[in-house]
């Protein structure tokens, strides 16, 4: 007999249960692996982890590509990084991460903060986006010579700051450059570009070639339930749905250009061109792309790195920074 210690009022299937004595049990989450200081042997990118705050607990694993006598001195462009994984999985210092950056570093050549911000359910949004904020305020102190972080300091351009995300992390994105918009970050720094990939979006009505059936029993919808039950207007809280009421416009994002991707067999395929299209027609003043590619499903380019489409994702995100 099952004692009451072990009953589970919340399972979120293959995911995740939550136990009634409050213990989580994340069945989907891969192996935390450690940084590689002195230089991955596969890519040659060297990575460290820091702390950014104490209380709340945030913190980052960095990534630097590797140098040469060629190019030692130049200044790279800096992309702060937020995981996916539906605001209650994994992790920037998880072996799927720690391995799709460490790849797309060494290709694109650009200095990377994979920021590990605070989960579901112990901590309920709105903490991971108070998280990932406090980690971009962290990261533009650094422009004036305020911050401890030399790699920062030595090897990032303030001028060419991107903010970037999968999933869950896209919708992060999304929401750290409305606020942007609103609010200034230390320094007088600007977010040149924003990349959202399969981005995290929803809302209590269907659009596209989503089931109508059964639309409240969907996993995005689950989900945000989950992660942020308290939330005004629910699944359709402007953080989630982009386009509900009292939703900010986006008229108002605070970065210069966008890069918005998609998947053909992405559940949310329709959802992230459903948010390009309304970017575009917002009256924004930045240039806004949209990248598709078809016959692949979900984050198919973190879970399978060396597959043809999976590089012509980070090619295409290399051309998008440096343009």
């Amino acid at each position: 007999m099952t004692s009451t210690t072990e009953e589970v009022p919340i399972e979120l299937l293959p995911f995740i249960r939550v136990y009634k004595n409050g213990s989580v049990e994340r069945l989907e989450d891969t192996p935390i692996v450690p940084p590689s200081p002195d230089q991955d042997l596969e890519t040659g990118v060297s990575s460290k982890d820091i702390t950014i705050s104490e209380n709340p607990s945030i913190s980052a694993r960095l990534y630097l590509p590797k140098l040469t006598a060629h190019n030692q001195n130049q200044k790279l462009p800096i992309l702060v990084y937020f995981h996916g994984g539906g605001f209650f999985l994994e992790s920037a210092f998880s072996s799927l991460y720690h391995r799709y950056l460490n790849n797309l570093v060494s290709q694109v050549h650009v200095l990377t903060i994979s920021v590990e911000y605070r989960l579901a359910p112990e901590h309920l949004l709105p903490a991971a986006y108070e998280d990932c904020w406090a980690a971009l305020q962290w990261v533009a102190s650094h422009s004036a010579g305020n911050g401890k972080e030399p790699w920062l300091i030595n090897n990032g351009d303030f001028q060419r700051i991107f903010i970037g995300g999968d999933s869950a992390g896209a919708n992060i994105v999304h929401n750290m450059a409305i606020r942007a918009g609103v609010e200034s970050l230390p320094c007088g720094v600007k977010i040149l570009g924003a990349y959202l990939a399969h981005s995290y979006f929803w809302s209590s009505k269907p659009i596209g070639a989503e089931p109508k059936e059964g639309h409240e029993k969907s996993l995005p919808y689950l989900f945000w339930n989950f992660v942020y039950p308290s939330v005004t207007g629910g699944v359709d809280n402007p953080m989630v749905n982009p386009e509900g009421p009292g939703a900010p416009s986006l008229a108002g994002l605070g970065c210069d250009r966008m890069l918005v991707c998609v998947a053909g067999k992405d559940l949310m395929k329709d959802r992230g061109v459903w948010y390009f299209d309304m970017v575009r027609k917002s009256g924004w003043k930045g240039d806004v792309e949209l990248f598709e590619v078809e016959e692949e499903d979900h984050i198919f380019h973190i879970c399978n790195i060396e597959t043809q489409n999976a590089q012509a994702m980070v090619k295409r995100m290399g051309s998008f920074i440096f343009e």
